[in-house]
C-alpha cells in the first residue's frame, strides 16, 4: 500500500477511535439550586433539565405531601404521593418545598435540622429518587447550586466544586440519574480540609460545636491509606458532618459523607472507633439484605479495630485484649441473624470475621484474607449470607470451618 493510503487509513482510524466515545454519549443537563428558609424550616428546591444529545421525557417521584409541597412546573401531575413530570421537549424547571426539614430520630434529638445559623440534612431528603424515562442511552450531567441566606458564608456536599461556576459537580456511574445524595452542611459554619492519600477530607460543623477537627484529620492520615489497601479505590472526597445536642448522639453514613455527633469519642475505651466505622461503612457501601445486618455492622466494626491495628494505634497485646473483651461482651449470642445488629451480636459478629481473616489466610498460605472478600461484597452492594459464602468460597475454597458454624443457623 502507498505510504500516502497508509497515512490516510491511520488518520481515519484515529478520527474514529476518537469519535465513538463521543458520538456514544447522549446526556441530558440537570440543574439544581436550593434556597434555605430558616423562618419556615424548610428548603425551596428548584430542578431545571434540558436536553443536550439526548433526553429526559418523564420523571416519576413518591414525594410524601407531609414533607414536599408547593410542587409546580409544566407537564406536572400529582397522585397522592406520586408526581409525574412530563418534561417538555425543550425542557423545563420544576419547583417545589421540602420541609420542615427538622426531623426528631429519638426524642429530643435530631439528624437533621435547621436552625437561623445553620442547616444539616440529606439530600436522599431533598431532592427525592424516581423513575425516568429517557431516550437510549442517556446520561445525566447534573449541578447543584445554593442561594444561602443572608449571613450565612459557608456550603458543603460530599461533592467536588467546578471551580469555574462554583457549582457541586455530581456523579454516579451507576445511575442515568444522578441526584445528589449524602450530607449538607450550610450557614455559619467552621471548617478544616486536607488531601489525604488522594482523598479530599473536609470536617464541617457549626461555629461553636465541640468537635475537634484536627484529631479527625489526624486519625484520618492514620487509617486513610490502610483503608484504600484494604478496599481499593477511595472516594475522591470525603465530608464528615458533626454537631452538638440537639443533633442526634450517634454517627450515620451516606455514599460520600456521613455525620457524627460531638461527642462521639474517636476511639472509645474498648478501642472501638466510631469515625472509622462510619468510615467503612461509607468506603465499602456495603449493605444488608433483610436480616443480615450482622454482616454490614460486624465488617464495619472488624475494621474500625482492624485498621487501627494495621495502622499501629495499638500493640498487638491490646489487640488480644479487645478481641477478649468482645468475646466477653457477646458470650450469650447464639445466632448471628436479626433484623437489627447491635451491641452483643455486633460483637459476636467480629469475632466471626476476625475467625474467618484467620482461616482464610491459613488456606492461601497468606496469600488472600478478609479484604480479598470484602471487595466482593462490595461489587454485590447488597448482601446476605448466600453472597458471603459465595465470595469467601471464591477466594478461598469451600469447606472453611467458620463458615459452618452454628452462629450462621
Amino acid at each position: 500500500m502507498p505510504a500516502t493510503r497508509l497515512a490516510i487509513t491511520a488518520l481515519a482510524a484515529l478520527w474514529l477511535a476518537a469519535a465513538t466515545p463521543a458520538e456514544a454519549r447522549t446526556d441530558y443537563l440537570i440543574d439544581y439550586t436550593v434556597a434555605f428558609v430558616p423562618a419556615d424550616k424548610a428548603a425551596d428546591v428548584t430542578m431545571t433539565v434540558k436536553p443536550d444529545t439526548g433526553r429526559a421525557k418523564r420523571f416519576r417521584f413518591t414525594m410524601e405531601p407531609a414533607r414536599y409541597g408547593n410542587i409546580e412546573g409544566e407537564g406536572i401531575e400529582i397522585d397522592g404521593e406520586t408526581v409525574t413530570w412530563n418534561v417538555p421537549k425543550k425542557g423545563g424547571t420544576l419547583r417545589y418545598r421540602y420541609g420542615p426539614i427538622d426531623n426528631e430520630r429519638d426524642p429530643g434529638e435530631f439528624d437533621a435540622r435547621i436552625t437561623d445559623d445553620w442547616v444539616i440534612v440529606r439530600g436522599d431528603d431533598l431532592f427525592p429518587s424516581a423513575a425516568v424515562l429517557l431516550t437510549k442511552g442517556a446520561d445525566s450531567r447534573t449541578r447543584l447550586r445554593f442561594d444561602l441566606p443572608k449571613g450565612w458564608t459557608f456550603v458543603d456536599t460530599g461533592y467536588t466544586r467546578n471551580n469555574a461556576d462554583d457549582a457541586f459537580v455530581i456523579t454516579n456511574p451507576r445511575r442515568s440519574f444522578d441526584r445528589p445524595v449524602g450530607w449538607i452542611i450550610a450557614g455559619k459554619v467552621g471548617s478544616r480540609r486536607e488531601m489525604i492519600d488522594g482523598v479530599e477530607l473536609a470536617v464541617v460543623a457549626p461555629l461553636g460545636s465541640n468537635i475537634q477537627r484536627n484529631v479527625v484529620l489526624a486519625l484520618a492520615n492514620w487509617v486513610f491509606p490502610e483503608m484504600r489497601n484494604a478496599f481499593g479505590d477511595m472516594p475522591r472526597k470525603v465530608l464528615v458532618v458533626s454537631a452538638d445536642d440537639p443533633m442526634w448522639r450517634g454517627g450515620l453514613s451516606s455514599p460520600n459523607s456521613f455525620y457524627m455527633h460531638s461527642s462521639r469519642p474517636f476511639i472509645s475505651e474498648n478501642y472501638t472507633s466510631t469515625l472509622i466505622h462510619e468510615l467503612v461503612h461509607m468506603a465499602t457501601r456495603v449493605r444488608d439484605k433483610s436480616g443480615y445486618d450482622w454482616i454490614t455492622e460486624g465488617i464495619a466494626e472488624f475494621y474500625a479495630i482492624e485498621l487501627l491495628r494495621r495502622a499501629g494505634g495499638m500493640t498487638p497485646e491490646r489487640h488480644a485484649k479487645v478481641l477478649d473483651d468482645l468475646a466477653e461482651w457477646g458470650a450469650d449470642i447464639k445466632t448471628l441473624k436479626a433484623k437489627n445488629s447491635t451491641g452483643p451480636r455486633t460483637a459476636r459478629a467480629v469475632l466471626f470475621f476476625q475467625q474467618l481473616d484467620a482461616e482464610i489466610r491459613a488456606k492461601t498460605d497468606n496469600q488472600a484474607n478478609l479484604d480479598d472478600v470484602t471487595r466482593r461484597l462490595m461489587k454485590k452492594r447488597k448482601v446476605d449470607l448466600e453472597d458471603l459464602h459465595d465470595a469467601v468460597d471464591a477466594i478461598a475454597g469451600t469447606g472453611l470451618k467458620t463458615m459452618q458454624s452454628n452462629l450462621l443457623n
